[in-house]
């Protein structure tokens, strides 16, 4: 395995949004993309934990539009490309990718609930007719089987992505159902494939390693786990492990390290942790970006989270559905002073 390379992209711009409540600023944002692009990360996504246009009361309002964030990206950025997370129904062409696409975004992840590939057509198509990368993202991956995800992944491909990524949205993942899926993907597609994992169940290394181990070349990590819930891949760790497997990155080992410790003392508020609920979460199989506000709304109700995400989980809740946190919390609410 020695010398073979891993595409690193850090979505800590954007995923690590989700822990803030979407607060990040132009100005962390530009502390932070030049620093990783002294440190050589390949790719850095920006923008609201939900992607481009998702900034509302529902899913939450961000400080700072999406033309400010990736303004102030662009301008700390000369090698590092430059990428954004697009949920189609979020944003739209008109309104969200063609000022994307003129803020000078390098990288369109385009992205679909894991069953909905037919919904990221036209953007994908749009991106690769702009001359950019693009790449298709089956979110909430372990809602499918293997063979359901190689059917949309496949669509993806049809449609120009030029990767394919899987996200473990939920952190429900164990490194064989990572094997299991990954390694049919690469088995079944001509373009490479990616894994994003989150760490509700302390496997995002682990989960990441299983996914390169059978083919994948691509990777998601953050600083210091800069994520939803329980966070993500934690980049540093990330590089450090695989340069000791003897894999290339192309990044600077010392200047992740700096970068990390940039994030963790004048990016973040917390640093992640496998909190009790987060592991409810990844056994539930529910959204890791719905901590913040189940938490909360539990709280509101008096009622125990642990049984919020449990009801969530099997209603098959996904994200853009945080409406149904609160519906929820009041049926379990009513629950009990009846019972």
């Amino acid at each position: 395995m020695t010398g073979k390379r891993i595409l690193i992209s850090d979505p800590s711009l954007r995923d690590g949004n989700h822990a803030v409540r979407h607060q990040l600023t132009p100005d962390q944002v530009r502390a932070y993309c030049i620093r990783a692009e002294a440190a050589h990360i390949p790719v850095i996504e920006v923008g609201h934990g939900n992607g481009l246009g998702a900034s509302s009361l529902q899913l939450g309002e961000a400080a700072a539009s999406d033309a400010q964030l990736l303004a102030a990206a662009r301008e700390s950025l000369k090698n590092t490309q430059l990428g954004v997370h697009i949920i189609p129904g979020f944003a739209t062409i008109e309104k969200d990718l063609k000022p994307a696409l003129d803020a000078g975004v390098d990288v369109f992840r385009v992205a679909s609930h894991c069953t909905e590939a037919d919904v990221t057509d036209r953007f994908i198509m749009f991106a690769r007719n702009a001359g950019k990368t693009a790449y298709g993202v089956l979110m909430m991956s372990h809602m499918a089987s293997p063979e359901v995800l190689l059917e949309e992944a496949q669509k993806m491909e049809a449609y120009g992505a030029e990767t394919l990524v899987i996200m473990d949205s939920a952190g429900n993942y164990l490194p064989d159902d990572v094997r299991r899926r990954i390694g049919l993907l690469v088995e079944n597609l001509d373009i490479p494939v990616g894994f994003h994992a989150h760490n509700n169940l302390g496997c995002a290394i682990a989960n990441s390693l299983a996914a390169i181990e059978v083919g994948a070349t691509m990777l998601d990590g953050c600083s210091r786990g800069f994520g939803a819930g329980a966070g993500n891949a934690q980049l540093e760790v990330l590089v450090a492990v695989l340069h000791r497997l003897g894999y290339e990155t192309g990044i600077d080992f010392y200047k992740v390290l700096d970068l990390a410790t940039f994030a963790e003392t004048e990016v973040m508020e917390t640093v992640p942790i496998i909190s009790s609920t987060s592991v409810v979460s990844g056994l539930s199989g529910v959204f890791s970006g719905f901590l913040k506000p189940a938490t909360r709304i539990a709280n509101d109700f008096n009622v125990d989270v642990r049984d919020v995400f449990f009801e969530l989980g099997r209603r098959g809740v996904v994200a853009g559905q945080e409406d149904i946190i609160l519906e929820v919390a009041e049926a379990l609410s009513k629950r009990r002073q009846f019972a």
